[in-house]
């Protein structure tokens, strides 16, 4: 893509987060540019004011005559002092102005970021589970907090660049009109520049794109490694993991390695090629052309600061592709995200009142892979107790996640009080629903935040207090919870590290009782239990017979005893269903015999 199209496209980018008010910068910077290279220009009619018979208006060039026309309309052709004050109210107007820029320009900065990380958030938070179980939490991380700020800071360096392509275009322009060969040659040769230029410009985009990659790729190494932290020391993994970290680590910092150099190879050409290019165009005016050395002076000024700004032009635009990957992967990835969003608008669902039902259902995370659930036919009515069993990888977790919409039928239709599945509005239903999964979810906050969900301070609303209390008195949880330092203020750590495994079920247990849901999923709810505790959140969902819907998925069979009916699956399939005592006593059925295996 040439340099043109991808000022087009990044301009885009910018503008879709920050919309038309993104141009009153540019506005704000032809100001500056204009008002900086008017006051330089003044100088020449300070330099014939300074010079006694300087000369005639006719002497002048058609720039030189303009202007003299216009000090001598202000009554201050001929006066040092008029136009010196008239300079410095130029200069003083140009800074005024790029005050003015400077300011609006990190407004426009804060109002990116903020755009930029709320948009991602939300995105994610609607987001498609299936496009969600595709992805790692490195890669979430890296975009939504690294790539965001580089995005960020990219938009800084974007207007920089703008700004000095603005400022040379005022400078060159005014030395054009002031002694055209001059200009005309020191165009040349910064246009000259600029092209050779274009390649190092290639190298360093590559460059970042590759970066940014490479930041997601080692995000996704610490992430997890920091996530199985005890389990990566206790069985001595580390130095295999290290080794890709190294590696990842080597390949980023050659990336930025590469970057700086190519930076530093910019900024050191700025000075010696704009004062050797300078020296020689002078020497070709004076000698070949032997023009006047007033407007040579100006114009030497002029080009001077124009050949600065064309390499700060150079210095802009390889700035801004330093960070141009992270721009590419937010904005792919914004978009990305946005074409896999639920569709969650639909019809609002009351309170479950009926009950669900799930006909002919056939489901695949992918359809080469073939499907994991076939023909599935149950029936979960309202206020019932309904239990899921089977081995390992028969479809239990997958129906369970079919019940919450989070994965849609392939073929089939779930329906909740006759709704189909497509015509639910997704909110109205997961609003009804609580959630214990067999991967323990525990925040790293207080005891009291993670039952109430940061619904407020248990400390200054006494009834939400009591609710919160009263989830963990039925979770089995409020006696240790009491016994921890700061009780229901303790603070567990991440992913309740600071908790026993049990105690953690429990915390988990107890939120989604505080919710007091219609429908209770539990998935292997009291795995991590003791006995004792076991047997306290069995009755307390028992207690919740005849008013919640309960599904629970379970190994240990003895803990759907008391289930109003029993599905067996296996390989995908419903093999059998009836009560506890019906299966129990089927001869050669597959749940007798996983009762007689469990010996009870």
């Amino acid at each position: 893509m040439s340099t043109f199209g991808d000022l087009l496209k990044y301009l885009k980018i910018y503008r879709r987060y920050l919309g038309r008010r993104m141009y009153l910068i540019f506005a704000l910077s032809i100001g500056t540019a204009a008002a900086s290279a008017f006051g330089i220009t003044l100088l020449l009619p300070l330099l014939k004011a300074s010079q006694v018979g300087s000369g005639s208006p006719e002497d002048m060039g058609t720039a030189e005559q303009y202007l003299y026309d216009l000090l001598a309309w202000m009554g201050i052709a001929d006066s040092m002092v008029g136009i010196l004050a008239f300079i410095a109210i130029v200069f003083v107007s140009k800074g005024l102005l790029q005050f003015a820029k400077g300011g609006y320009s990190g407004y426009l900065q804060a109002q990116l970021l903020r755009e930029l990380k709320i948009q991602l958030f939300d995105a994610y938070s609607g987001m498609d589970y299936r496009y969600y179980i595709r992805q790692n939490a490195g890669h979430f991380i890296n975009v939504i907090n690294q790539q965001v700020n580089r995005f960020f800071s990219s938009f800084s360096s974007f207007i920089g660049f703008f700004t000095q392509v603005i400022t040379t275009t005022a400078y060159f322009a005014t030395a054009f009109a002031i002694t055209w060969k001059f200009a005309s040659m020191a165009l040349a040769v910064g246009a000259v520049l600029l092209f050779l230029f274009k390649y190092l410009n290639a190298y360093v985009r590559r460059l970042s794109r590759r970066r940014s990659e490479e930041m997601s790729h080692l995000n996704k190494f610490l992430v997890q490694s920091l996530q199985s932290f005890k389990y990566i020391t206790s069985t001595n993994q580390t130095a295999h993991l290290r080794s890709g970290v190294v590696d990842s680590v080597k390949r980023l910092t050659s990336y930025i390695f590469r970057q700086r150099a190519a930076g530093a190879f910019t900024k050191s050409l700025k000075e010696p090629a704009s004062v050797l290019l300078i020296v020689g165009l002078i020497a070709l005016q004076v000698a070949v052309f032997n023009d006047p050395v007033a407007p040579i002076f100006v114009a030497l000024l002029l080009f001077h600061r124009g050949m600065q700004a064309v390499i700060s032009i150079q210095g802009g635009w390889q700035s801004t592709m330093n960070k141009i990957g992270s721009v590419e992967m937010v904005d792919g990835e914004m978009e990305t995200v946005l074409d896999h969003q639920e569709n969650r608008q639909g019809r609002a669902l009351g309170p479950l009142s009926e009950g669900m039902e799930f006909d002919g259902v056939y489901f695949a995370y992918n359809e080469e892979d073939g499907n994991v659930l076939h023909d599935v036919n149950i029936t979960v009515p309202a206020t019932a107790t309904v239990a899921l069993v089977g081995e390992s990888g028969a479809g239990k977790s997958t129906l369970v996640d079919m019940m919450s919409l989070l994965l849609s039928p392939r073929r089939g239709e779930i329906r909740i009080d006759g709704v189909p599945h497509n015509d639910v509005d997704l909110a109205s239903w997961r609003d009804q629903i609580g959630y214990v999964s067999q991967e323990t979810v525990v925040f790293d906050d207080t005891v009291a935040n993670n039952i109430s969900l940061w619904r407020g301070d248990i400390e200054d609303d006494p009834a939400l207090r009591e609710r919160a209390i009263r989830a963990a008195e039925r979770a089995h949880a409020d006696h240790f919870i009491r016994g921890l330092p700061n009780g229901y203020q303790t603070v567990v750590g991440d992913r309740g590290v600071r908790l026993s495994g049990g105690q953690r079920q429990r915390l988990f247990v107890a939120r989604e009782l505080f919710k007091e849901p219609n429908l209770l999923l539990l998935d292997e709810a009291t795995s991590d239990l003791d006995t004792a505790s076991e047997q306290h959140i069995q009755d307390s969902i028992d207690a919740l017979k005849g008013e919640t819907t309960v599904v629970i998925i379970a190994h240990r069979l003895s803990t759907v005893k008391n289930a109003d009916r029993v599905y067996v699956l296996d390989e995908g399939r419903v093999i059998e269903s009836g009560s506890y005592e019906e299966l129990r006593m089927r001869e050669n059925g597959e749940f007798r015999e996983m009762v007689d295996m469990q010996s009870l």
